[in-house]
C-alpha cells in the first residue's frame, strides 16, 4: 500500500491512521529510504523524528528520481534494501510510476500534485479540536495548489463538502467541492496556501474583513505563509489563528502513516 495521493485511501484507512496518531510510538524497526527535494523544514523535521521514534534506520538517497534510469529498474535494485520509501519529488507522475513499480510502500512527502501528509495532519487537527470533519464548515481560500488538491481528494474520500473560494477561471467540477468567487456566509475554519507563480493577478489576499464576514473562523495558513501575499492579515494578530503548535501534529500523523503502511 502506498500514500502517493489521498484518493488511494479509504475512509477506514484515514480513520486507522488517525487512531494510530493518538497512540504512543512503537518499535517497528526496519530500513527507510529518504529522498527529499527542496527545503520543507517542517516536513523534514517531523519525518526524521518519526523515523527515530519508530526505530527505523534511514539512508538518504538524494535526488532519487532525478536520474534518467527507469523507475522499474530503480525499484528492482533498491527494494531488497528497504522496507519503505519517503520521497519529496516535484514530478508527481514519476513518483507515482516509481510507487507502482516498487514492492515496498511509498510515501509522498510532497509533489507538484499533492501534499497528502500535510492535509491528513490538518484534517486530524480539525477532527480533534473543532469537531467531526463531516460537520465542520471548511473554506479553502486562493487559487488551486498541491495542498488544495489533496483537500479535494480527502473531501471525496471522507464524504464532506468544502467551499473553495478563488477566481472563476479556476473553478472546476469536482465532487464534494463547491467553488465560489465570494466568501461563504459562515465558516468554521479557513485554510490558505501560498499562491502558485503566475496566479497573483487573479488572486485576492484573505483579509480581516473577509474573516469577520465568515464569523471569525479558525485561521489555518499552510506554511510557509506570506503576509502581503495570500494573507493581508498577520495571523499573530488574529485571535483565532490555529497557532504554530498546530503543526506539532505533523509528527504523530507522519509516524502513524509510516506505521500503518509498514503494517499493511
Amino acid at each position: 500500500m502506498n500514500l502517493v495521493s489521498l484518493s488511494a485511501l479509504s475512509p477506514e484507512d484515514v480513520r486507522a491512521i488517525w487512531r494510530l496518531a493518538a497512540l504512543p510510538p512503537v518499535d517497528v524497526q526496519g530500513a527507510a529510504a529518504w529522498s527529499f527535494e527542496g527545503n520543507g523544514i517542517r516536513t523534514r523535521t517531523t519525518f526524521l523524528k518519526a523515523f527515530h521514534e519508530l526505530n527505523l534506520s534511514v539512508i538518504e538517497l538524494p535526488n532519487l528520481l532525478k536520474t534518467n534510469e527507469r523507475v522499474c529498474d530503480l525499484a528492482g535494485y533498491l527494494d531488497p534494501f528497504y522496507d519503505i520509501y519517503v520521497i519529496r519529488e516535484s514530478n508527481h507522475e514519476r513518483l507515482a510510476e516509481f510507487a507502482a513499480s516498487s514492492r515496498r510502500p511509498v510515501v509522498n512527502a510532497m509533489s507538484n500534485a499533492g501534499h497528502p501528509c500535510e492535509v491528513l495532519t490538518d484534517a486530524y487537527f480539525i477532527e480533534t479540536t473543532i469537531g467531526p470533519i463531516q460537520k465542520v464548515r471548511i473554506c479553502l481560500w486562493g487559487p488551486p495548489t498541491n495542498v488544495f488538491r489533496s483537500w479535494h481528494e480527502l473531501a471525496s474520500v471522507l464524504g464532506f463538502t468544502l467551499v473553495h473560494v478563488c477566481h472563476e477561471s479556476f473553478h472546476e467540477t469536482i465532487p464534494n467541492v463547491a467553488f465560489s468567487s465570494a466568501s461563504p456566509e459562515a465558516a468554521d475554519v479557513v485554510i490558505t496556501d501560498g499562491w502558485p507563480r503566475g496566479t497573483e493577478q487573479l488572486s485576492r489576499p484573505l483579509s480581516v474583513e473577509d474573516l469577520a464576514r465568515m464569523g471569525n473562523p479558525v485561521l489555518l495558513p499552510t506554511p510557509p505563509f506570506t503576509v502581503g501575499g495570500e494573507l493581508s492579515v498577520d495571523p499573530r494578530r488574529y485571535p483565532h489563528f490555529a497557532g504554530y503548535e498546530q503543526k506539532k501534529l505533523l509528527l504523530p500523523v507522519q509516524r502513524a502513516v509510516l506505521q500503518y503502511l509498514l503494517a499493511t
